[in-house]
């Protein structure tokens, strides 16, 4: 596991992983082109919180990113691929019949050690695999990333009980709060109010960043020494593409060529 001294990222670093962020982008634009398109609001939003985490924790083998939010298998599908984990580009077969990149992460592909989907099961994955940590006097980190909708679900929270009770000092709790779910906006659905102050009752340190800046992101991926970490990453659904950021109806497209080129050249 790397220290906190090694988090400091250096003006070079950082801008290497954002050309890694916006190749990650324009791979996920390609999967939205294919025939079967993508969850391509809510790749887009997470995007850079897994190129900050594998930026930390990629090279660790003591250590599990868990995309909980499954959906976004695009994004976990782009984000392996950038960085080396992945040797054949995800864009070329994405959703095809027999391929392994499939609509939810494939735990037989490289770098993916479970599959998720199911929203709120991942969060249980990655604690698990810290408490195992723990107890085997391991240096290694549980980390899950889910989205804000995705705490709907009740197993997260209880969860958040168990990562307090068993003191998971190594595990890290990242939301993707785009604002955005399946159905819609979630201020419209099932709003969640108090957020930080929730993780807090449960026992975490709660650390608020930009979701969209590496230099945050990176920065809060740092365990605390005595309770788990519960970073709430403000995003934007669809960031990157103008014509989708901040939109709830883009949480699903099957977009054609033409206009994934417009797209891709018109990224910021």
């Amino acid at each position: 596991m790397q220290t906190i001294s090694l988090l400091r990222q250096s003006e070079d670093e950082l801008s290497q992983l954002a050309e890694k962020a916006k190749l990650a982008r324009r791979l996920i634009i390609d999967m939205a082109a294919s025939p079967v398109g993508c969850h391509i609001g809510g790749s887009l939003s997470v995007i850079d919180l897994l190129i900050g985490a594998y930026a930390v924790y990629g090279s660790d083998p003591d250590s599990v990113i868990v995309l909980s939010k499954g959906h976004a298998a695009a994004a976990l599908y782009a984000a392996l691929y950038v960085n080396g984990i992945l040797a054949d580009n995800p864009a070329d077969s994405y959703g095809q019949e027999g391929s392994l990149f499939t609509g939810h992460p494939n735990h037989k592909l490289p770098g993916i050690p479970f599959a998720t989907g199911s929203l709120g099961h991942g969060i249980p994955y990655a604690a698990g695999w810290a408490l195992a940590q723990k107890l085997k006097g391991s240096p290694g980190i549980g980390l899950a990333i889910s989205g804000d909708g995705e705490l709907q679900e009740g197993l997260c929270w209880e969860t958040a009980q168990i990562a307090q009770a068993q003191s998971l000092a190594n595990f890290i709790y990242i939301v993707d709060c785009n604002g955005g779910q399946n159905d819609g906006y979630i201020a419209d659905i099932s709003p969640i109010r108090n957020l930080r102050q929730r993780f807090e009752a449960f026992g975490f340190l709660v650390r608020e960043i930009d979701g969209h800046s590496l230099e945050e992101i990176v920065g809060a991926v740092v365990p605390d020494p005595e309770k788990p970490v519960a970073v709430l990453a403000a995003t934007v659904k669809g960031k990157g593409v103008a014509a989708i950021e901040g939109k709830a109806e883009a949480h699903y497209a099957k977009i054609p060529q033409k206009l994934a080129e417009r797209w891709k050249a018109g990224l910021r």
